[in-house]
C-alpha cells in the first residue's frame, strides 16, 4: 500500500470514530515503543545463567520428541549426520543449506551432501538456525538465498546445527537479537519438535505438515569459551 494510499484509508477510520490526527507527542511515544518494544512477563525457566539454558533447551527439545546428539565443534557434526541417519535406515544422503556455517559438512566420507533448496524426493535436509530458545526447547529459524524454507518443512527428517552460544531464554530475547542485526528476513519460523497433529479423537500422528522427525545438532561452543556462529 502507497502512503497516500495509506494516509486516505487511515483518515476515512479516524473521521468513523469522530477522532482527528494524533498529537505529535502521541506519534512519538507510538514510534518510541515500536522502535524500543519492552519484554512482557518472562516466566523463570526462560531466566539463569547460560550454562543452565543451554540444559533447559535440551531438556525441553527432547520433551516435544526432538532428538539431540551434542559434539564439541563443527569437525563432528558430518559424523553425527551420517550417525544419526544410518541409525534411522536412512541413505547418506542430505539437502543441506547453503550456508556457510555448514562449511565442513562434506567433510565425511560416506555422507552425499546437496546444497540448495528441498525437493520431494529429498528424505533428510540439514540447516543452521538464528537461535534456540530454552523456554520451549523452539529453535528459530530464518529465510533467505542461504537459508531456503523449503528445507524446514519438505523433507521427512530434518537436522538442525545450533551453537550452544546462540541459545536464549525466552522468545523476547530472541527477538531482540533479531532486531538487532537490522533487517528482519521475510519469513522467520519457529519449530518446536517434530511436525504433528491430532485427530478428533486426539490421536497424536507426527509428520501431518511438515518433519516427522526432528533432530538437532547441539555444537557445545560455550565450554570452549566461543561465542562464534550465525547471528
Amino acid at each position: 500500500m502507497s502512503s497516500d494510499a495509506r494516509t486516505h484509508v487511515l483518515t476515512r477510520i479516524r473521521r468513523s470514530l469522530n477522532r482527528g490526527e494524533l498529537p505529535d507527542e502521541a506519534r512519538a511515544e507510538l514510534d518510541r515503543r515500536i522502535n524500543e518494544p519492552k519484554p512482557g512477563v518472562v516466566p523463570a525457566r526462560a531466566t539463569g545463567e547460560h550454562a543452565a539454558l543451554v540444559e533447559r533447551f535440551v531438556e525441553m527439545a527432547e520433551f516435544a520428541a526432538a532428538t539431540v546428539t551434542r559434539v564439541p565443534g563443527m569437525e563432528a557434526v558430518p559424523t553425527a549426520v551420517a550417525d544419526w541417519l544410518k541409525g534411522h535406515n536412512l541413505a547418506p544422503k542430505v539437502v543441506a543449506a547453503p550456508d556457510a556455517t555448514l562449511d565442513g559438512l562434506e567433510g565425511h566420507g560416506t555422507l552425499e551432501v546437496t546444497r540448495g533448496v528441498a525437493h520431494p524426493a529429498d528424505q533428510a535436509a540439514v540447516t543452521p538456525c538464528f537461535a534456540g530458545v530454552a523456554e520451549t526447547g523452539t529453535l528459530v529459524l530464518l529465510s533467505g538465498p542461504e537459508h531456503p524454507t523449503s528445507l524446514n518443512f519438505l523433507p521427512d527428517n530434518h537436522i538442525i546445527v545450533v551453537r550452544a552460544s546462540q541459545v536464549v531464554g525466552g522468545y523476547e530475547e530472541a527477538w531482540a537479537k533479531l532486531r538487532a542485526q537490522g533487517a528482519v528476513p521475510r519469513t522467520v519460523n519457529m519449530v518446536t519438535g517434530p511436525s504433528r497433529t491430532g485427530d478428533i479423537e486426539q490421536t497424536l500422528q507426527l509428520g501431518a505438515h511438515g518433519p516427522r522427525r526432528l533432530h538437532i545438532v547441539l555444537i557445545d561452543d560455550h565450554r570452549r569459551g566461543t561465542d562464534s556462529g550465525e547471528g
